[in-house]
């Protein structure tokens, strides 16, 4: 059975060739497999067929045909993980930026379950099935830092027991666009997929869900702001969304702010999971973790400043 995705183009998607406007609406899929699919012409636009050098023109109604996949044998792969701690029962990972936490379709390979299967050689929770494995919670492909990973579905349960309560303890650190005129505040506004655009939240829409986020502005930049957004509730993109939603969007973060970035060459949203902490699923001990900010973030710190 195939899954069909509609796509109505915007006036500002013009020009784009198809594969990347694709591409910035299904993230969950490679710009290689997105292109097969082109190949196989199971991407119309208006009705017909459209090759992978066809640019949109906007107003356009794109409809993709996504087939059903068989569930792949997910490979381990040997890439070097940033360990922050290890024990039996968990593993804490500074995520890199451009990694993808679990295989999606069309893209089950170099991700970090990948290099989870290689470490610990099978030693890792079953609860979210064979894409998933150890997996409880995720960051986004191109926000950096800590991430817990559960070796077995004892932990797996505890940890996610923890955020369903929202008891475990994350702050994020930021750049932000413009100035604010508070030095700490909380964005609160309902949280739920866009009516209109799939691919992205929306803040206090009607299937939306509490969510809170505290912010504290750290330094006052050229144009900037570096912040830090300490989570209440953990929905998707939340943090992203809220500052959107206030005018103040994450630097290079195409989806909810300016689609050119004023910085050149950066990739993806200026994002890091700097603390977590949370319960020992066996000892109950309360162990909390900083993952160092990268390079890069330090460097536009210094740029900005």
């Amino acid at each position: 059975m195939t899954q069909k995705r509609e796509f109505t183009a915007e006036a500002e998607d013009a020009g784009k060739r198809i594969d990347r406007y694709l591409a910035e609406c299904l993230q969950e899929f490679s710009r290689s497999y997105l292109q097969k699919l082109l190949k196989e012409g199971r991407v119309t636009a208006d009705g017909t067929p459209a090759k992978a050098n066809y640019r949109i023109r906007g107003g356009e109604n794109i409809l993709v045909d996504v087939p059903a996949e068989q569930e792949p044998e997910i490979l381990p792969e040997n890439i070097p993980l940033e360990i922050l701690y290890e024990d039996t029962d968990i593993l804490v990972v500074n995520k890199p930026k451009d990694m993808v936490v679990h295989p999606a379709a069309g893209h089950y390979e170099h991700t970090l379950v990948n290099a989870l299967l290689y470490h610990c050689r099978g030693s890792l929770s079953g609860i979210n099935g064979v894409l998933r494995p150890g997996i409880v919670h995720r960051i986004d492909k191109d926000t950096t830092g800590a991430l817990v990973i559960c070796k077995n579905d004892a932990a797996h349960r505890s940890l996610a027991d923890q955020l369903a309560v929202h008891s475990i303890t994350r702050r994020y650190r930021a750049i932000a666009h413009g100035h604010f005129k508070e030095d700490a505040f909380t964005v609160r506004g309902d949280i739920g997929r866009h009516p209109t655009d799939r691919k992205k939240m929306a803040v206090n829409v009607k299937n939306g869900k509490p969510a809170v986020t505290h912010v504290t502005v750290l330094q006052r930049l050229r144009g900037f702001s570096y912040i830090e957004c300490r989570l209440e509730t953990g929905r998707t993109h939340q943090i992203r969304a809220h500052l959107a939603s206030i005018g103040h969007p994450i630097l290079g973060d195409s989806l909810y702010g300016p689609k050119k970035c004023p910085v050149p060459n950066l990739q993806g949203q200026v994002l890091h999971a700097m603390v977590l902490g949370f319960l020992h699923p066996r000892t109950g001990e309360y162990l909390e973790f900083t993952a160092p900010l990268p390079p890069y973030f330090e460097r536009l710190l210094k740029i900005l400043s």
